[in-house]
């Protein structure tokens, strides 16, 4: 069974990352996504290989050609064993590697209505929280990256059958907690994307509403499989092993600038 979800999980990731980009190029094993919108977004121009159909030494030198002149090489390898192959292969060329969890819910489905409210907002109502975090994350950019960064999530809409933004509220009105919810009922497919807290909103129990919304509105949707992509080596996936969620494969990630 395990086989079989991962089977449909990676079909959906990779489904959304086509539908999501402004165009694509067909790669051996794989595709590269491109937004000239986005030009400067490393997620909405990247390379994407999702099939064992390709020499792991060849990959580099692939991704260069497709790529062209942009500044930075970004690459997802869906399928953790070839990504496995991979790994020695983006070294040599200079990448950065990160592995990726893939967290499947496995545990009870909360309620509707448990903790704080969560409502669907607006990209409007999630601009100044989420570049909020991002000049956190990133002190070193400047305002129109940041802008960018932010303006990049209307892109989103277009990768799955149904793309919602939750959030809940703080005592302020202001959005304190919010998470993507991307929706394939047809395929019986959730992923919840991007749960974060405003730094100053933190501990008060607003992701746990939200991440508890999430996956009671996958539930009511008709999605049975509800996953997420958490970090390996960061300290959110144990957070979400706490509430549910399994790890069942892994994934890789390749950056250069």
């Amino acid at each position: 069974m395990t086989d079989d979800v991962l089977s449909r999980i990676t079909t959906f990731l990779a489904g959304f990352a086509r539908r999501r980009a402004g165009r694509t190029v067909e790669l051996p094993g794989g595709f590269a996504v491109f937004d000239d919108r986005f030009a400067g977004s490393w997620s909405n121009n990247q390379a994407f290989f999702d099939r064992a159909e390709a020499d792991p030494a060849a990959l580099p030198g692939l991704v260069d050609e497709v790529m062209g002149e942009r500044p930075f090489r970004v690459v997802s390898v869906l399928d953790g064993q070839f990504g496995d192959a991979c790994v020695e292969s983006f070294a040599r060329a200079g990448y950065r590697h990160s592995t990726y969890l893939v967290m499947l819910h496995t545990g009870p489905v909360p309620a509707a209505g448990v903790g704080r409210t969560v409502e669907e907002v607006d990209l409007e109502a999630l601009r100044e929280p989420v570049a909020a975090s991002w000049r956190t994350a990133l002190p070193q950019a400047d305002e129109e990256v940041i802008r960018l960064l932010v303006d990049r999530r209307a892109a989103t809409r277009r990768g799955a059958e149904d793309v919602r933004f939750l959030g809940a509220r703080a005592e302020n009105g202001g959005v304190a907690a919010w998470t993507d919810l991307y929706l394939e009922p047809a395929a019986g497919i959730a992923q919840i994307e991007d749960l974060m807290t405003a730094e100053e909103h933190r501990r008060h129990g607003h992701a746990d509403a939200v991440l508890a919304a999430a996956l009671h509105r996958a539930a009511a949707a008709g999605c049975g499989t509800r996953f997420l992509i958490a970090e390996s080596d960061d300290w959110p996936r144990t957070w979400y092993a706490r509430r549910g969620f399994e790890v069942i494969a892994h994934s890789h990630g390749f950056e250069r600038t």
